[in-house]
């Protein structure tokens, strides 16, 4: 049976607090909607029932302990767990069975030691992790990977020591917050085999780092790719120093500590020219522009390009440029420009990615601008030759009206009407209404003597002789016609 819509939302409303009433809650448990909240209440154990309609539980602020295998299970509108500020140090195998829904899970605050790779298994659905201000130490390597919706994991302020960045190699545009935890060594190539989409979302500040060349460079080429993670907390990069005194440097600010150290700074770029065409590639650099470098280039198919070139195909200048003399379409790809100045041992790579298209000349499309004027100005045209021009001139011969019109001497109506000006007919003393009179041109008749219209015509026109045949001929020009007195 169905309810007219004024009254499903009460009774979907009368139904859901019955479920809250069956489900025997704690006292002290706010209802809003669909959203059930019971926070700072103290709690040690988590609900075994709950209302089947809930889509967010708040549990933030109370003394939780442990979670049961399926505690959300037969929640099947479940969005949101927040069970931030409790005392949670595992997690139960199966806890989130059945929630795959499930889009945001906080449980920062809380006193979790290792994250195994069991705790989030059945969370296929997870965006957003919260799992800051806990005690953990370790992540396992499968913990993360099969989570492939997950954009944001806080584990800030933490006691990690290193963490599995290979296990998320395929997830994109992801935000990971590493800082404020305890890693003493990062393993750069692992960082810098991830997507630069990836590692522009890594937040690694505030760890306490031993400083190297390696984590020196690879923040150097966050720093000029403009990379938020360094630019909004650039003070709060720092790294020790061996030595008698293990003080905190802020390396990306003080860089004269790193003056041996082999910087290598990448630029990307892409570039598009047409086949045929001459097309430079310009060896750009930014840590180390103004000084006197040495440059070389690496082609797509992994030849070494040294000045002067190849004299054939290839030109290359003092300053790095690269000229391709007539580009073709093999020519397309990746091509690495190295600049180094040997002075401080530094160096920085320029990644030029070329395209090469192959140019079609388009055939000029029809102007339909000119098209519609043209139209108009025709329009135009036959609209004033239908006016002032007669399609069709009927000649009638200048005669006495006899009794019985002939073919030979008969006009339409349409052309009588369409002839500009009448011509003079006049026949004996006196003017007669001939045959081919323009009747839009004749004066009103005038109705008299019961709406006979020949002693109007005999009032008017004296000297007009209108015999009975007149009459009939004129009439029948009139029959169809409606007079308006």
């Amino acid at each position: 049976m169905l309810c007219p819509q004024g009254v499903a939302a009460p009774l979907m409303l009368s139904s859901f607090l019955l479920q809250l009433v069956r489900a025997n809650l704690p006292s002290g448990c706010l209802i809003a909607s669909d959203i059930l909240s019971c926070t700072n209440l103290g709690l040690v154990q988590f609900p075994v029932e709950l209302p089947v309609m809930v889509v967010t539980l708040d549990f933030n602020h109370n003394r939780l302990e442990s979670l049961k295998e399926g505690s959300f299970a037969g929640l099947p509108n479940l969005d949101t767990i927040r069970l931030a500020h409790n005392q949670l140090s595992r997690l139960t195998p199966g806890t989130f069975r059945n929630t795959s829904n499930i889009r945001h899970l906080d449980l920062s605050s809380n006193q979790l030691n290792i994250i195994e790779q069991h705790y989030f298994l059945e969370l296929v659905g997870i965006e957003e992790l919260l799992l800051y201000n806990n005690r953990i130490v370790r992540v396992e390597s499968k913990a993360l990977s099969g989570l492939s919706n997950l954009r944001k994991a806080y584990l800030s302020h933490n006691r990690l020591t290193d963490f599995p960045f290979f296990s998320i190699q395929d997830h994109a545009n992801m935000t990971l917050d590493l800082s404020s935890n305890r890693m003493p060594n990062l393993p750069v190539e692992d960082i810098e085999a991830l997507e630069e989409s990836l590692q522009r979302g890594l937040f690694l500040h505030n760890n306490t780092l031993n400083c190297g060349c390696s984590i020196y460079s690879m923040f150097k080429q966050w720093e000029h790719r403009g990379f938020t993670s360094v630019r909004d907390f650039r003070e709060e990069h720092t790294c020790l120093l061996h030595g008698d005194h293990r003080a905190p440097v802020k390396f990306l600010q003080y860089v004269r500590f790193f003056e041996n150290c082999k910087v290598k700074l990448q630029i990307k770029k892409s570039l598009t020219a047409d086949a045929g065409n001459s097309v430079k590639l310009n060896c750009e650099t930014i840590q180390l522009k103004g000084k006197h470098l040495t440059y070389w280039w690496v082609s797509p198919s992994k030849e070494y390009i040294a000045p002067p070139g190849n004299n054939n195909t290839l030109r290359m200048y003092a300053d790095g440029t690269l000229e391709i003399l007539a580009a073709q379409v093999e020519d397309s790809g990746v091509y690495l420009c190295m600049a180094q100045y040997h002075q401080e041992s530094l160096n920085e790579t320029c990644e030029v990615n070329l395209t090469v298209l192959i140019h079609h000349q388009e055939e000029e499309s029809f102007n339909t601008g000119f098209t519609t004027l043209l139209g108009c100005v025709v329009s135009l045209v036959l609209v004033l030759m239908y006016l002032y021009l007669t399609p069709c001139r009927c000649w009638c011969r200048k005669q006495p009206l006899p009794v019985t019109p002939s073919p030979a001497n008969e006009c339409s109506a349409q052309s009588s009407i369409l002839t500009p000006t009448p011509p003079a007919t006049t026949e004996g003393p006196g003017r007669k209404v001939s045959n081919n009179k323009h009747v839009v041109f004749l004066e009103p008749i005038k109705e008299a003597q019961n709406g006979r219209p020949r002693a109007a015509l005999a009032l008017d026109y004296p000297k007009l002789a209108v015999t009975r045949s007149d009459v009939d001929s004129v009439t029948s020009v009139f029959s169809d016609t409606t007079i308006v007195p």
